[in-house]
């Protein structure tokens, strides 16, 4: 009797070990799933979607490639949630490349620990970009490039950057830092001649 409790009491000790190595491996999974992206975003390009052919963005120095969405209104949560999940969005009222004004474009750096970097991370490494860095934008089958010559870190309500028309430039827009909306990075850039 006593070698069929001791049998009975191994297999239970053996079946509990057996569920907690699997939820262990299932936690390490889960982990894996939410932030292997971010581990990629500095080893390989960041390419959202099929990269429109209307309007896109390509920056060489943190891989990044994606396209754009036109005419998003920056004030609408609503919308420009829905227009970010597709590529970076170009802010309502701003001009496109091509024109004398101000082009305004935006994108996150980071969301809820669930949809990291399946969209959301576009802008995660706008931070490294530096002075005189290469911005490209394609629209309607031709390119204009940009040099960065200058960042700022604003507060949420300085918006008077999306106004700014009397300057043929470049912003680009994040939040800042990585995993809030306390602050934006805006990122300038000038045309290229």
């Amino acid at each position: 009797m006593k070698k069929k409790n001791k049998q009975v009491c191994f297999s239970r000790n053996k079946i509990k070990a057996l569920i907690g190595n699997l939820l262990i491996g299932l936690s390490i999974a889960i982990v894996l799933f939410i932030y292997y992206p971010i581990i990629m975003v500095y080893s390989l390009p960041i390419q959202i979607n099929k990269v429109n052919a209307d309007f896109s963005i390509e920056i060489p120095k943190i891989k990044l490639v994606s396209p754009v969405i036109k005419n998003v209104d920056a004030f609408n949560e609503k919308e420009y949630r829905k227009a970010l999940i597709k590529g970076i969005a170009q802010a309502k009222g701003s001009t496109l490349p091509g024109e004398k004004g101000t082009i305004f474009l935006f994108g996150h750096s980071s969301d809820y620990p669930w949809n990291l970097t399946r969209y959301n991370t576009i802008f995660l490494r706008l931070g490294d970009l530096e002075k005189n860095d290469l911005v490209i934008l394609k629209k309607d089958g031709k390119e204009y490039r940009y040099r960065v010559f200058d960042k700022k870190v604003v507060w949420p309500n300085e918006v008077n950057y999306l106004s700014q028309n009397n300057k043929t430039q470049l912003i680009l827009q994040t939040c800042t830092p990585i995993g809030t909306a306390f602050q934006r990075l805006l990122v300038f850039a000038t045309p290229i001649d």
